[in-house]
């Protein structure tokens, strides 16, 4: 049954319970669960951490705590009932468990350790506290061990700063706000300040002194191990002081036995003494432990004959020291004993006995002997601190061991009152004794004794050291043969007072000898007396003693036989008629030297004192032994202070008259120098004799007599030193006066009650007197005035023992009063009397209500005055922290009301206005007046604002309405409103206080708002309508705003914790200021509001930024008003939007604000704009800055992060967009275009930097128009600022290597300077533009590739958020750098594995998805391309550049596929992208605006591959019959080869088959006319060839005459297979037919690629070297080009690929090829760089596989057709095969789009770009041709070896090398086909310029080879001949490719004839490193026209569809993969 619980409350969770049963509650060790009801081994109740989640738990699994319950019932509270700080312990230590596995993770090492050991010591110490078994001061001590550690953890972790009182946390309830703001900085500096701080708090009320804390050392020995002496041992304890070189303490003995053990059995582990009365002073000597030990025994330890058994000697044997300074911090942490061990050395020498301790401590190793062992003297040490009679009662097992008491020699610090002492302290030093005739010298032995005047030992009056009873008689040890034995022994003689006069020490001196008798010889002696004749004692110095000659015979029994005799010099020059007849004879050379030390309570070495003492002996002589009072030393006055305070009050009731003043001058003395710091710490002596000695009932009538007659006579005297004295004695004369009435009352019932009270009167009546003085014209009377002031207050308690408060309280007041104000008296003076008041506000008086009432107002009257004038700041502001402190206290009991009233009336404005003047005064950093200490303006600044703050504080409604109704006039009324706002504001600005005193920060915070609260009635009441002041109520606004905005108020970046602490106490301070805004806003007219438009915009908005909802919700409609009252008064509310978006704009970019904010703030203002007649613009408007922060959040975001520069840039163009073209502000847009640029350039995208400024230079104008400074641009004219700026976007265009953008730019320039005849100028500018001409022709340029990227997910950016971009590569990056570089921007993001558009759920889910292919670019300047004379170089940059649409094209079957010819059902889908902006342009990406799709039909692109390639070889064999190619027919054999090679093997016939069909053109009588067309393309081309082979006939080389007969043999029966279809080809040119050619070798050189952009391609994978075709070819041929590009893959062992790989990755299939690869293009000529073409043989290592060719069979075993393949390796072709047509086989060119160029139109054939092998299956008849019978149909490539394939490349190279040389370079000037090296450091793979499937652009434009550099090769240059003279070797291994050369992109449209050249000489041969060949200049880029080709479908949109990375295996429709299937399996038929 369930029950609720009566004392289990509340428990601690020890044991984790995961609460799997049923309504089971899972707890976590460690936390706090609160208990509700209890069931049989249960409890249920609830978590601390979730109070709203309550459950069940085991009862075992909790420790129950003591609580206190509130609020009994269900809704009950129970509090934990423990000690504050381990409360404070438990939740710091929970805090900063999570902080500290942090800095583990920010790898901040030594801090986590260091933490960590701070919290296990907290743990221990929490532990001791909790454990209940310490004692007070125990408890303590721990306290403040555990808040140091807090403190230390909290700083060094950043968090807040706890304020302490007595190692607890303040309540800031409690106390002041000044206070507060000290707790704060002593808690800084550390705890025992704060410690101290409370110590100095406790005892303010005037208390004199504070007695220093005395140390005692607890020393115990606990053995002497190993001790070998085997002999008694006397050990010798004492301190010793190595500064001074002298013992500082008695000594501490212990008698040991031969064994170890104590002698006194009773003493078995009792061996113990306390050093006591150690002072601070002594703890900071070079302190050591010294310990002599003394052994008893034989003379020789080792000699048994030296001297028999039974006589003993007392023998030196070693010595032990231990530094103080090295262990004394460690026992004083300690509060037990700690063990040591000392090592007992032993002397080398006994004459340095004395000083062995000393050199021990010096380490004069020499002069000791180590011991054998380690071990020795094992003593334990403990310091103790505190009264003895704290420490007897605290240590009671330390008495009761019976310690020895071991004290200083000398006095303690403080020598109380009743501490009867006499001890004199006897060092026997050394002597000086003759040898007495012996050969060797004595061994003396000194007994001393102490005797009586009659002759009588003093029994028991000497002391070896404590530990040890007296003694009669001390021998001294015996240093072996040393007649000037150095003993240093001290003895202390504790006489009695009563026997010291009269006796007298006695020496007496004995040899000892070591012979058998032992017997030892007295031979003299000395003596000396202990008191002189005067009474005075033995003097503290050293004694030379007469030693006097006697035997064992003489007799000592009357002493007066030799005390009469002279004991020393000075006695003997006393005395000098001695008769030398008496008994005792001098030893002239013999002495004695002894030291004596009194330390004496009565007995006195001074004779003033003493004569003082006994002043009743000689009374006649009083007054010059008071007068000689003075010369007494301040020691012997302190030590007898009670009895010469006994004897002036006895003479002064001996006779008041005569010696009254002569007493009253002794008592001033003595009081004064007690004030002396020396002697400072008597003064409770002083105060001790007051309260229970003092006697004199009658001397109060004389010491005010004396007094007031001094205070009367300051005016009069020049001489004021005794009145100065007699000021100073103030306090002490005023407690002898008190304590004398009371004594004399009590003596006599009260008599005289009314004489004493007006003889006070009448005294203060005198000091009032004084006071009122003017000093200014005497220094003197300052001084007087000083010291009276200082002693002052030091009378108040005095005066309360007979006076009421009231009473006392009227005396001050007059007294202060009468004191001038500060404009009269001088700076020194100023200090004295604020002192003054600050001890009287510090006095127990003021704490009196009644008393402060009366003293209040003239204490605020003197601040006032000084705060007004800036004076004594510090000081004013420390009596103003007292005076609120007290108040503050004092209202927590009664009420304050009237105290406030009047601190308001005097020092509100006062103290703000000097908080004004200070906070001004701080930020200049100036000094301020007053500052007497080297505290910083911070620190007033601190101390005034805790003033203010705690003023305020105390004020309550009432108090504020009297301050509001005092004001006489609304001028004041704003006075005061606006500096009170003023101050507010700095302190909010200024950071008064630092960041951690959150504690601090927020009571400020509160004492602001509620102020606030309370002031602004006033304003509205008394400045709105007529009396409106912008002034006050701007103020009022800014101090709202910026207090919303505090750091230390924005709760959402605190912990959960620290947040609900402070909302319990405060609650949301920013929600209550944002009402009290909103309400005053309210408020004020509307006519007014228009006043803070468009001023408060923008703060306004700043605090609607805060992230805060409830703010946001206060404050978001007052924008609606502001565009109301606008749109009232103007009709729009053109500033509230402008405004609005500039600080939107500036204060998001510093991180304020969200999405939240955003929605929030189009929801508020959209609902209230609903109901308005304007609403139309005010939605648009509201929508607008909606958008606006969507940008401004993106852009935020990217740039506070690591976020890569593309994001970056991308989020700032659209900014910059968005700027310019939605909202119009010209300044922020020009803003960010600086913006844009800068990053830019960071990036080094320079082209992209140029086109961002020039922006801005199309802002301008040329006009003279000043402009203002901006940015960082200085004050100039428009003219200016655009000149400055074309001069660097034009270098920027330079940087970028656009010259042709920078050239119109130069044109510009120069018209200007032209207009001007600036001629310098302009000629700089023409020779600019004339460089950049040549740079175009001669620098490499590199062509980067295009990518489309779309973004999709509404995890993206707003700015890229399900949209499309087309992005501009680097350089060097293929598709798969790029999918990698997008996916390193957005690793959250996902590649999309298809290239199909995402469908809405995509769209909308809360992901990211990347869909990334490659684009070709579709030029817009066609017109250029088409230009037969253009450069190659030229063009190029006009198909990359300007372009805005680019294409992909997909290949897909339509309807049914057909096995035998997949050319029927083969289409295009090509897709058109249309950006918002051309590339290159501000950014690298821009969006897609528009997309574009459309298919081609399978006829059509038979059309286009055919009219492509017709005008292509039309063009070439132009230029050779023009001689524009002269000398090499490379070009043109492989374009014929190609062409006839492929229709020979089918090209031409699969279009035959697939569209000249019967059935074909019956069921597609639309297309009738299109095939009319491509029966009229192929009749042309057939005539092309036969023309070309005609001028192939005149010009090729005799070694090249075999390949010729083979051409024309193939024609032939190309011809021939076509004549049924296309009648007339018959009838063809005579020069075609049946020219006999010799056979020879195949051309030069076929590679599509220079062997160095092989090695750069080879690196790549197969996506991206797919990706390197960037377009199709337009020839006869058109898929083989792609192949190229995959047969690349293969030569870097990337052959792995099967064909479904190569058929994912879906090349394009834009060609219909009719003979689809045989027409090898020119771009295979001439396309290695010249260091391999010109070099006469390959390197060695390739020979062998050169000759390798040999084994292959000759061509002419090849059948005469080529449609009769042979068979291969397993049905695959060999490697040599797939090396050859990498190499050999062009890129072939389909779609002849008149528009596009050769290079633009290369997309790869459909049905054969689906696998790699599709190409090699249509090159197989020509490389069959040449080879022989090596070639079969293709199939899908498999795994070859690299190795393998290497050695055929070589070999068909070594076979084709010696053929004729090359063609001059120059002739491929206008070639259609130019191939070109690309710059070094070119990334691309490009095959043929040509495009893949993946990869956008290849090489960037660039000229023929004669225009290529070759210096630049990553190779060094081969010396090389022309290429006219040798034979070109193009061919090259894998490891061979070095240079990245590219490939050129070609133009097709040269015009049929053309005009002969002059040719300037070839310079395609290497140049040197670094040298550009100079080109004839070009001129400008011709105007485009339009070609022929109507009806083409452009090339650029024959691109394939690319598939993103991370694709294995792309997802294709079910109709493709029906299409795949069917083409597979024609392959294999085929």
């Amino acid at each position: 049954m369930w029950s609720p619980t009566e004392e289990e409350k509340i428990g601690v969770v020890i044991c984790s319970f995961r609460g799997s049963v049923s309504q089971g509650l899972s707890l976590e060790i460690g936390e706090t669960v609160q208990i509700l009801e209890k069931c049989e081994g249960w409890y249920r109740g609830f978590s601390t951490k979730k109070p709203t989640v309550k459950g069940i738990f085991p009862t075992n699994y909790i420790h129950l705590k003591k609580g206190i319950v509130s609020n009994s019932g269900q809704y009950e509270t129970v509090a934990l009932l423990e000690d504050s700080i381990v409360t404070e312990v438990t939740s710091t230590l929970q805090e900063w468990a999570f902080l500290w596995k942090q800095l583990y993770v920010k790898n901040k090492v030594d801090l986590f350790y260091k933490l960590r050991h701070v919290m296990n010591e907290l743990f221990d110490l929490r532990r001791q506290l909790l454990s209940g078994h310490l004692t007070q001061d125990q408890i303590r001590d721990v306290k403040r061990h555990i808040t140091v550690r807090l403190d230390w953890g909290n700083e060094h972790l950043g968090l807040d700063l706890v304020p302490r009182k007595e190692f607890e946390m303040a309540d800031a309830e409690q106390i002041s706000v000044s206070d507060l703001y000290k707790m704060h900085l002593s808690s800084r500096h550390s705890v025992q300040q704060s410690t101290s701080q409370g110590d100095s708090m406790r005892q303010c009320h005037g208390e004199a002194c504070r007695i220093p804390i005395p140390h005692h050392l607890f020393l115990n020995l606990k053995s002497f191990t190993y001790n070998t002496i085997g002999e008694d041992t006397d050990v010798f304890f004492s301190l010793f002081d190595m500064r001074e070189g002298k013992q500082i303490s008695e000594r501490f003995v212990v008698k040991l036995n031969k064994n170890g053990g104590p002698k006194n059995p009773d003493k078995i582990d009792r061996l113990c003494a306390l050093f006591t009365d150690l002072s601070n002073r002594d703890m900071k000597r070079d302190l050591y432990i010294v310990s002599h030990v003394i052994r008893t025994g034989r003379m020789l330890l080792n000699d048994s004959k030296k001297g028999p058994a039974h006589v003993q000697y007392r023998r030196p044997y070693g010595c032990a020291v231990l530094s103080m300074s090295d262990i004394l911090q460690s026992i004083s942490e300690l509060k037990e004993e700690k063990d040591f061990v000392l090592k007992v050395y032993t002397c080398n020498n006994e004459n340095e006995w004395c000083q062995i301790h000393e050199n021990i401590i010096r380490k004069s190793s020499t002069k000791y002997t180590a011991p054998s062992t380690n071990y020795g003297l094992i003593i334990s040490l403990q310091l103790l601190r505190g009264e003895m009679e704290l420490i007897r009662r605290e240590n009671p097992m330390i008495f009761n061991r019976g310690v020895a008491v071991t004290r200083k020699l000398g006095f303690p610090d403080v020598i109380m009152p009743g501490d009867i002492r006499n001890d004199l302290y006897l060092i026997l030093e050394r002597g000086d004794f003759e040898r007495g005739g012996k050969s060797v010298q004595k061994n003396i032995e000194v007994t001393v004794y102490v005797l009586y005047a009659d002759g009588e030992i003093l029994k028991d009056c000497i002391s070896l050291g404590s530990g040890e009873p007296n003694v009669s008689e001390h021998r001294s040890f015996v240093l072996y043969h040393n007649n000037s034995p150095r003993w240093g022994e001290i003895i202390k003689l504790p006489i009695p007072v009563d026997r010291f006069r009269g006796s007298h020490l006695r020496f007496e001196f004995r040899h000892c000898s070591t012979k058998d008798k032992g017997e030892k010889k007295l031979f003299g002696f000395a003596f000396t007396p202990l008191m002189r004749e005067d009474g005075t004692t033995l003097s503290d110095e050293s004694h030379e003693l007469y030693v006097y000659k006697c035997d064992e015979n003489s007799t000592f029994s009357n002493q007066a036989l030799y005390l009469g005799l002279p004991c020393s010099k000075e006695d003997f020059n006393g005395c000098p008629n001695i008769p030398s007849s008496l008994i005792f004879q001098r030893s002239a050379k013999e002495m004695l030297w002894i030291s004596t030390q009194l330390s004496s309570t009565k007995l006195t070495q001074n004779v003033d004192l003493l004569a003082l003492l006994k002043w009743k002996a000689h009374p006649d002589r009083l007054m010059d032994i008071l007068g000689r009072l003075r010369h007494v030393s301040g020691e012997e006055i302190v030590k007898f202070l009670q009895d010469i305070l006994d004897t002036l009050f006895s003479i002064l009731d001996d006779n008041t008259d005569k010696y009254g003043p002569l007493v009253f001058q002794s008592l001033v003395f003595i009081i004064n120098l007690l004030r002396d710091s020396k002697y400072y710490h008597f003064r409770p002596v002083m105060d001790t004799y007051i309260q229970k000695h003092f006697a004199g009932a009658l001397a109060y009538k004389e010491l005010i007599h004396c007094l007031k007659w001094y205070m009367d006579r300051s005016a009069e005297v020049i001489r004021q030193d005794h009145i100065q004295e007699a000021m100073r004695a103030l306090e002490y004369l005023f407690k002898f006066i008190v304590q004398s009435r009371i004594l004399y009352s009590r003596a006599t019932c009260g008599m005289e009650e009314d004489q004493f009270r007006m003889s006070i009167q009448e005294l203060f009546q005198s000091i009032r007197f004084v006071l009122s003085l003017d000093s200014r014209s005497s220094e003197t009377l300052i001084f007087t005035q000083a010291a009276l002031l200082n002693s002052f207050p030091t009378i108040f308690d005095e005066l309360l023992q007979m006076f009421t408060v009231q009473e006392v309280a009227e005396f001050v007041r007059g007294t202060l009063g009468s004191m001038p104000s500060t404009v009269h008296i001088g700076q020194s003076m100023d200090v004295v009397k604020l002192q003054s008041i600050a001890r009287t506000v510090d006095s127990r008086l003021f704490s009196f209500p009644e008393s402060r009432r009366i003293l209040l107002p003239v204490v605020l009257h003197h601040i006032h005055l000084h705060l007004r004038q800036q004076k004594e700041l510090l000081i004013c502001s420390g009596i103003l922290s007292s005076i609120f402190s007290i108040i503050k206290t004092s209202s927590l009991e009664t009420s304050v009301q009237e105290e406030v009233e009047m601190m308001v009336e005097s020092l509100l404005d006062v103290l703000l206005q000097t908080l004004l003047t200070i906070m001004s005064k701080s930020q200049s950093q100036e000094a301020v007046r007053g500052q007497r200490c080297p505290q910083c303006t911070a620190e007033i600044t601190g101390e005034y604002v805790s003033c203010l703050l705690s003023l305020l504080r105390q004020m309550s409604e009432i108090h504020y309405q009297h301050l509001l109704d005092n004001f006489q006039s609304k001028e004041e009324l704003k006075e005061f409103l606006l500096k009170i706002f003023c101050v507010f504001r700095n302190l909010m600005k200024l950071s008064i206080f630092p960041r951690d005193w959150m504690v601090m920060r927020l009571l400020t915070s509160n004492v602001i708002v509620t102020t606030a609260q309370y002031l602004s009635p006033a304003l509205h009441k008394n400045f709105t309508e007529a009396d409106f002041d912008f002034k006050v109520w701007n103020s009022y606004f800014s101090l709202a705003v910026l207090y919303i905005n505090q750091p230390s108020l924005q709760l959402e970046t605190l912990t959960p914790s620290k947040r609900k602490k402070i909302l319990d106490k405060y609650g949301d301070m920013r929600v209550m200021m944002a009402y009290e805004l909103f309400s005053m806003w309210q408020n004020l007219a509307g006519e007014n509001k228009i006043h803070f438009i468009p001023g408060m915009i923008g703060p306004f908005l700043g605090v609607t930024l805060v992230p805060q909802t409830e703010v946001r919700s206060i404050m978001i409609p007052i924008f609606h008003d502001m565009m109301d009252w606008e749109q009232r008064k103007n009709g729009n509310f053109k500033q509230v939007e402008a405004e609005l978006i500039d600080k939107l704009d500036s204060l998001v970019s510093e991180g304020k604000g969200d999405e939240n904010y955003r929605e929030l703030f189009s929801l508020l203002l959209l609902e209230k704009i609903e109901q308005e007649t304007w609403r139309e613009t005010g939605v648009s408007f509201v929508t607008s800055v909606t958008r606006l922060m969507e940008r401004l959040l993106d852009y935020r975001d990217c740039m506070k992060g690591d976020e890569t520069e593309n994001k970056k840039i991308g989020c700032t163009v659209n900014l910059l967009n968005f700027y310019k073209s939605e909202i119009n502000k010209e300044e922020m847009y020009i803003r960010y275009i600086h913006k844009l640029c800068d990053m830019h350039l960071q990036a080094e995208n320079y082209t992209e930097a140029a086109f961002t400024l020039l922006l801005y230079w199309e802002l301008l104008h040329w006009e003279d128009r000043p402009l203002r400074e901006f940015l960082h641009y200085p004050t100039q004219s428009e003219w200016q600022r655009k000149e400055g700026l074309c001069r660097k976007v034009i270098h920027y265009f330079n940087k970028g290597k656009c010259w042709e953008y920078g050239i119109p730019l130069c044109r510009e320039l120069a018209s200007q300077y032209e207009a001007l005849y600036d001629y310098q100028s302009l000629s700089w500018i023409r020779k600019m533009e004339a460089a950049y001409y040549d740079n175009i022709m001669e620098q490499q340029r590199l062509e980067p590739e295009f990518f489309r990227v779309g973004f999709y997910g509404r995890k993206f950016p707003f700015f890229l958020r399900n949209k499309e971009f087309v992005c501009r590569g680097h350089d060097y990056e293929r598709l798969e750098a790029f999918q990698q570089r997008m996916l390193g921007e957005f690793p959250q993001a996902i590649a999309m594995q298809h290239p199909n558009q995402p469908d809405e759920t995509i769209l909308q889910c809360d992901a990211q998805y990347l869909q990334i292919y490659a684009v070709t670019p579709i030029p817009e300047n066609a017109d250029v391309l088409q230009m037969d004379r253009v450069p190659e170089r030229i063009k190029s940059f006009y198909r990359i550049n300007n372009v805005h649409r680019f294409r992909y094209d997909r290949p897909f079957h339509k309807g049914p596929k057909d096995r035998d010819n997949e050319f029927k059902s083969l289409w295009i889908e090509r897709t058109t992208l249309i950006l918002t902006r051309p590339l290159p342009g501000i950014s690298r990406w821009f969006e897609v605006e528009k997309r574009e799709v459309v298919e081609v039909s399978p006829l059509e692109n038979g059309i286009y591959v055919v009219e492509n390639k017709n005008h292509e070889l039309r063009t070439l064999i132009c230029q050779y019959q023009h001689k524009q190619l002269h000398g090499n027919i490379n070009l043109l054999s492989m374009c014929l080869n190609g062409m006839i090679d492929a229709a020979v093997n089918g090209g031409i016939a699969r279009y035959q088959e697939a569209f000249f069909d019967k059935d074909y053109i019956t069921s597609h009588p639309e297309d009738a006319e299109k095939i009319t067309q491509l029966k009229q393309l192929m009749q042309e081309q057939v005539h092309i060839l036969g023309v070309g082979l005609a001028v192939h006939e005149k010009l090729v080389h005799p070694e090249m005459r075999p390949l010729h007969k083979k051409l024309i043999d193939q024609f032939q029966m190309m011809r021939s297979s076509l004549c049924h279809t296309l009648p007339g080809l018959e009838k063809i040119s005579p020069a075609c037919s049946g020219a006999s050619t010799p056979r020879g070798s195949i051309l030069v050189s076929h590679s599509p690629l220079s062997p160095e952009s092989i090695k750069l391609v080879h690196r790549h994978s197969p996506l991206n070297l797919l990706g390197s075709i960037r377009h199709s070819s337009s020839s006869l041929s058109s898929h083989t080009s792609s192949e190229t590009g995959n047969l690349i893959i293969l030569t870097d062992g990337l052959v792995g690929e099967t064909s479904d790989d190569i058929y994912r990755m879906q090349a394009s299939p834009s060609s219909s090829s009719l003979s689809s690869t045989h027409s090898a293009p020119s771009q295979m000529i001439n396309s290695a760089p010249s260091s391999a073409r010109g070099s006469p043989s390959l390197p060695d290592k390739y020979r062998h596989n050169r000759e390798m060719i040999m084994l292959l069979p000759p061509h002419r075993d090849r059948p005469s057709s080529a449609m009769y393949p042979a068979m291969t390796e397993n049905g695959q072709p060999t490697n040599f095969q797939r090396a050859l047509i990498q190499q050999v086989i062009g890129p072939c060119k389909p779609c002849s789009d008149p528009n596009l160029s050769v290079a633009e139109k290369a997309v790869p054939t459909a049905p054969s770009s689906w696998s790699l092998d599709s190409g090699t299956r249509e090159a197989m008849p020509f490389l069959s041709a040449h080879v022989g019978s090596i070639m079969v149909p293709p199939v899908p490539p498999r795994t070859i070896p690299h190795g393998h394939f290497s050695m055929h490349f070589d070999a068909f190279h070594h076979q084709i090398s010696d053929l004729p040389p090359a063609l001059p370079a120059r002739s491929l000037r206008k070639s259609p086909l130019h191939p070109i090296p690309a710059s070094p450091t070119s990334p691309h793979s490009g095959l043929n310029g040509s495009s893949s499937t993946l990869s956008g652009s290849a090489s960037s434009g660039v000229s023929s080879l004669s225009d290529s550099n070759f210096g630049h090769s990553c190779e060094p240059p081969v010396h090389t001949d022309t290429m006219d003279s040798v034979p070109s070797q193009s061919w090259t291994t894998d490891e061979d490719m070095e240079s990245p050369y590219l490939p050129v992109r070609y133009s097709i449209s040269e015009p049929e004839v053309l005009e002969p050249m002059k040719l300037p000489p070839c310079r395609s041969h290497s140049a040197p490193s670094g040298v550009n060949p100079h080109h004839d200049p070009p001129t400008l880029p011709p105007k485009p026209y339009m070609g022929r080709g109507e009806g083409c479908i452009p090339e650029e949109e024959m691109r394939p569809r690319p598939m993103p990375r991370k694709i294995s295996q792309p997802l294709l429709s079910c109709k493709e993969e029906q299409a795949k299937v069917a083409w597979e399996h024609g392959i294999k038929e085929e």
